[in-house]
């Protein structure tokens, strides 16, 4: 059958079509993504804007067209830390269902890492052991570990780099004490959940999904995303440190000349370098694995494990 996942992130609302029985590997068909940096719509109480309402509306409307014009049989949408912490989500989604007619479900955080983390395990397969999933979206940050497809332990952090940069380092470039004091509160909420996992021990793989973690692997030297899925591809905690104060001192038009950055995501790059150093520092990482598969296919594999 010919699936779609609509994915109303911080960053962005992201149709992705593939077609997929269960069984089998998911294999993507179209990609319908429009940039809406939803995290940085937001009022001072953290509500959508009525500019963000109209935008969403408007971005959700496109992507049911494409997704009706591509033959999806059903689509699969949902929402996440953007809408799931907005104190008019309420009112947000009653709009988005009265004039797109889409239901969109919001998952907690909890949910996030827990279905990333079952990606990230179909992918690898049983004989990576005990994984330790690391995804750092525009709103939260997501840490999952655990040896079968249902992870041990998972929590979501709002330490996402849209919402970071935007609260944090309005500078370009950033003044250094942002930075610091920013370095600081990050360090400072990783730290409050370590033990929760550490006392399962020693991960045998550590993974990290996400554009923000693509981004970085690819600046400190991994293998570009057109040279395909299956390259293998690292970031080192060591790279990542000499990174950390060279995006400190760039510009966000200099940073969106760096190799795989994109303009759209150049202004938040620190943000989530600064949550990426601390989390590999806190959970004693020195590499990790950049997976290609992520939330949306976790969404994906979840609904093709209840098909009949």
């Amino acid at each position: 059958m010919r699936l779609g996942v609509l994915d109303v992130g911080s960053n962005t609302v992201h149709l992705l079509v593939v077609d997929a029985h269960p069984g089998a590997r998911p294999l993507p068909a179209h990609s319908h993504k429009e940039q809406l940096r939803l995290a940085e719509l937001l009022d001072e109480h953290g509500a959508i804007t009525p500019e963000g309402v109209e935008r969403l509306v408007s971005v959700i409307g496109e992507a049911v067209q494409a997704a009706e014009d591509k033959g999806c049989e059903d689509v699969l949408p949902f929402a996440t830390s953007a809408v799931r912490e907005a104190p008019n989500a309420d009112e947000v989604l009653a709009r988005v269902k009265a004039e797109t007619g889409v239901e969109l479900p919001v998952l907690s955080g909890e949910d996030e890492a827990r279905l990333t983390f079952l990606a990230v395990r179909r992918w690898f397969g049983w004989s990576a052991g005990k994984l330790l999933v690391l995804d750092i979206g525009g709103g939260s940050l997501e840490v999952a570990y655990g040896i079968d497809e249902d992870p041990d332990a998972a929590v979501s952090l709002p330490l996402g780099a849209g919402r970071l940069t935007s609260a944090w380092l309005p500078g370009d470039p950033p003044d250094p004490a942002d930075v610091k004091a920013l370095r600081r509160h990050v360090r400072a909420q990783i730290a409050r959940t370590v033990g929760e996992f550490s006392r399962f021990g020693a991960p045998d793989h550590v993974v990290a999904t996400s554009k923000t973690f693509k981004q970085l692997a690819r600046i400190a030297g991994a293998a570009r995303e057109a040279d395909g899925l299956y390259v293998q591809r690292e970031l080192t905690r060591k790279s990542l440190e000499e990174w950390v104060p060279r995006l400190a001192a760039m510009t966000t038009a200099e940073r969106s000349t760096l190799p795989g950055v994109s303009e759209g995501r150049s202004s938040q790059l620190l943000a989530g370098a600064l949550v990426a150093e601390a989390a590999m520092d806190l959970f004693g990482v020195d590499t990790l694995e950049i997976c290609p598969w992520a939330l949306r296919e976790g969404v994906i594999l979840r609904r093709l494990d209840h098909l009949p």
